[in-house]
């Protein structure tokens, strides 16, 4: 869904990507399918920087963090607890769990939460987890349900993909913990923050004040929303911002 697009960019800059699917989904093992822990993706985020750090074939002090929405607050808690670590890119980062718990509709609200409790409920008597939709229209299940969010989401699907647009709905109790924003003051590393200030998923309020207390913080504000800068024009200034930070901090050598 995009990612990739990003990945081959920075390599074409001269930069060498790590690319992993977190356990429990695309072509990672892990069952259930679809469960998302934050726990187990913190911990897949570990050990992927662990591989990249004793590859050969890469400079082991210059290992950056790069993560978008959720992920971009999962390289935040990362770049806090995992020894190493030399800098951090985290664009529309998903920063604080009652603020994006805030963001969705009502009624979409109470429908996650019902079927997030059946779903633990059930737990001892289905081998497969009750789903929740990742997006929707506003007052659906879903645990995005903002009024750009079907028309974004459903573009950065590859064409004729058939990515499972759900997970288990158990995360829905879950989500309204997660404050990685909180890690930004113990980044002691160069970070780049790319904040959507139109973003319907990832307020970007918050975003903005965890981002000041950044000890070697660059903070760019983009005057668009969450799904926009994978795509287009966006993603073309999003890169190139991105490169030239990279130039920046971490040139290359001859």
């Amino acid at each position: 869904m995009r990612l990739d697009a990003f990945a081959e960019r920075y390599c074409e800059a001269g930069y060498a990507c790590l690319v992993f699917d977190y356990r429990h989904f695309g072509d990672s093992s892990g069952e259930p399918r679809q469960l998302l822990s934050i726990s187990k993706q913190l911990e897949d985020w570990s050990n992927a920087v662990k591989f990249a750090q004793q590859d050969a074939r890469l400079d082991s002090q210059r290992v950056i963090v790069w993560g978008s929405s959720f992920s971009g607050g999962h390289v935040l808690r990362t770049a806090a607890s995992v020894t190493g670590i030399a800098g951090v890119m985290s664009q529309c980062p998903f920063t604080n769990g009652i603020a994006s718990s805030l963001a969705l509709h009502p009624l979409s609200s109470l429908k996650v939460s019902a079927l997030a409790l059946m779903d633990l409920v059930s737990l001892p008597f289905r081998q497969k987890p009750v789903m929740v939709d990742l997006a929707g229209d506003p007052g659906s299940a879903a645990l995005m349900t903002a009024h750009d969010v079907m028309e974004g989401y459903n573009g950065l699907k590859p064409q004729g993909s058939d990515i499972p647009g759900h997970v288990a709905a158990r995360f829905g109790f879950t989500i309204s913990t997660y404050f990685p924003g909180n890690s930004a003051s113990n980044i002691s590393v160069p970070t780049l923050v790319l904040a959507c200030l139109k973003d319907t998923v990832a307020p970007v309020k918050p975003t903005l004040k965890y981002a000041k207390k950044l000890q070697k913080g660059t903070l760019i504000e983009l005057d668009t929303g969450h799904f926009d800068i994978y795509v287009g024009e966006w993603f073309e200034k999003v890169v190139s911002i991105q490169i030239d930070w990279l130039n920046t901090h971490f040139p290359l050598s001859d």
